[in-house]
C-alpha cells in the first residue's frame, strides 16, 4: 500500500521498486498493491471547500495548469500527459486499473513515499487512515521507507492526532521510515526507534531497466529540469535559463512545464532514467529527483525549501537524504549559488559504498518482516 496511483515518476518507480523487492524475497507470494481510502484533509488548500468534489479538484488542476508560465506547446504537452499517464504507464508497473481495497492478506505492507504524511491540504490523500493500517485485518502489517513528508509533530498534536497515531503504530509488527523527520515522530508518539532505510528505487537496480530516450532534442547537450509545475520561483527560472545558456546546454523538463525550459518532455518512467543518464547535469526540487541523479550518477543541484504555514517544504526528507549519503554540498539554498554547487564532481566511488551497505540492511529488514509469510507460503 503506497502513493502508486499518483501521477507522477517518483511515485511509479518507488511503488514499482518495493513491489521488486518483496517479489525478489518472497518469490512464491502472490503480491499485489493495495489501495487506501482518502480521507477529509485537515488543511484547506485555499480553494474553497477542504474537500471538493472530483469535478472541482479537476476544474482547480486545469486552472492551476494553464497559469504555468511556461510556453504554451509545453503546457499542453503537460496537460495530456497528466491525462494520459494512467492509462500509459500503470500497466509497466504492473498496476490494474480496478481500486483493490482487499486487505484480508498474510502480509500488509505499508510504504514508501509520503504514506505518513496525513496533515494535508491534497484531497487525494488526506488524513486516510488506510495509509496507517487503521482498520487492517491483515495477519502481519508492517511499514517500509514510509515518510511524514513535511508534517510534523507540532502539527500532528496541533490536529489532536497524537492518541489515534500512536495506537495505530503499536499494531505494527515492525517499523521502517526513510527519514529523521518521520523517524522522531514515531519515538515520540510510541517510545520505539523505528529502522530508518532508504527508498527502494535505491536499492533495486533501477538503471539496468532504463530506457534509451527517443526524442530528437536527446542529441543536443542539456541540462534535465525535474520539478513539478508552479514549484520554481520567476527567479530560480531566470537562473536555470541563464545558466544552460551560459553553458551552451538546452534545458529539457520533465514532471511539470517551466518557462526556463526549451522542451518539456512526455515518456514513461524508464525511458526518463534514460534522459537522467544522458543529461550533462541536472537541477530539481524534489526527492525522486536527486535520487534519479545518484543513480546515474549526474552531477547535480538539488533546491531546498523549508516549510512555511501550510507551504510545501521539502527539506524535511531531502535534508537527511542528502545527508545519509554524503551529498549534502548538493543543496541548492540560494539560486544565484547554482553554478558553485552543480559544476563541481561527485565522488560516486564513496556514495555506493554506502549505497552498498543500505542495501543489505534494507533486505536484512524485509527479509525478517517476510520470513513467516515465506513460512506459511512454503507449507500453502
Amino acid at each position: 500500500m503506497t502513493m502508486h496511483r499518483i501521477l507522477n515518476y517518483g511515485s511509479s518507480l518507488q511503488a514499482f521498486a518495493l513491489r521488486t523487492l518483496l517479489a525478489d524475497l518472497a518469490p512464491s507470494a502472490d503480491i499485489d498493491y493495495l489501495d487506501y481510502r482518502p480521507g477529509e484533509p485537515l488543511i484547506q488548500d485555499g480553494r474553497g471547500a477542504s474537500s471538493p468534489s472530483r469535478l472541482r479538484r479537476l476544474a482547480n488542476k486545469l486552472k492551476e495548469y494553464s497559469a504555468i508560465d511556461a510556453p504554451v506547446p509545453d503546457v499542453l504537452r503537460f496537460m495530456n500527459h497528466k491525462r494520459v499517464y494512467a492509462r500509459r504507464y500503470f500497466p509497466l508497473i504492473s498496476l490494474k486499473p480496478d481500486l483493490n481495497l482487499d486487505c484480508n492478506v498474510d502480509l500488509h505492507v505499508i510504504g514508501s513515499d509520503e504514506v505518513f504524511n496525513c496533515v494535508q491540504a491534497n484531497a487525494n490523500v488526506g488524513y486516510a487512515k488506510d495509509l496507517f493500517g487503521i482498520g487492517s485485518p491483515a495477519r502481519s502489517l508492517i511499514s517500509y521507507a514510509g515518510s511524514f513528508g513535511n508534517t510534523t509533530l507540532d502539527r500532528i498534536r496541533a490536529h489532536g492526532l497524537e492518541q489515534e497515531l500512536a495506537a495505530a503504530f503499536s499494531r505494527f509488527n515492525h517499523i521502517s521510515v526513510r527519514d529523521a523527520n518521520s523517524a522522531e515522530i514515531i519515538h515520540d508518539l510510541t517510545g520505539v526507534s523505528p529502522a530508518i532505510h532508504l527508498d527502494p528505487t535505491l536499492v533495486v537496480d533501477l538503471p539496468s531497466l532504463a530506457r534509451a530516450p527517443r526524442s530528437k532534442m536527446r542529441s543536443t547537450p542539456y541540462l534535465l529540469v525535474y520539478a513539478y509545475p508552479g514549484r520554481l520561483t520567476c527567479e530560480e527560472n531566470d537562473h536555470i535559463k541563464a545558466y544552460a545558456k551560459q553553458q551552451s546546454l538546452k534545458v529539457l523538463c520533465f514532471g511539470g512545464a517551466q518557462s526556463c525550459g526549451d522542451a518539456f518532455i512526455d515518456c514513461d518512467p524508464f525511458e526518463l532514467l534514460g534522459y537522467f543518464q544522458q543529461a550533462s547535469a541536472v537541477v530539481t526540487d524534489t526527492f525522486h529527483g536527486t535520487i534519479f541523479s545518484v543513480l546515474t550518477e549526474r552531477r547535480f543541484a538539488t533546491i531546498t525549501r523549508s516549510s512555511s504555514g501550510h507551504g510545501y517544504g521539502n527539506i524535511e526528507k531531502l535534508g537527511y537524504l542528502l545527508d545519509v549519503l554524503g551529498l549534502r554540498q548538493r543543496e541548492l539554498k540560494h539560486i544565484q549559488d547554482l553554478a558553485g554547487v552543480l559544476e563541481p564532481g561527485i565522488a560516486y566511488a564513496d556514495v555506493a559504498q554506502i549505497l552498498a551497505t543500505e542495501k543489505r540492511r534494507t533486505r536484512e529488514y524485509l527479509t525478517n518482516a517476510v520470513k513467516s509469510l515465506n513460512d506459511l507460503t512454503s507449507h500453502a
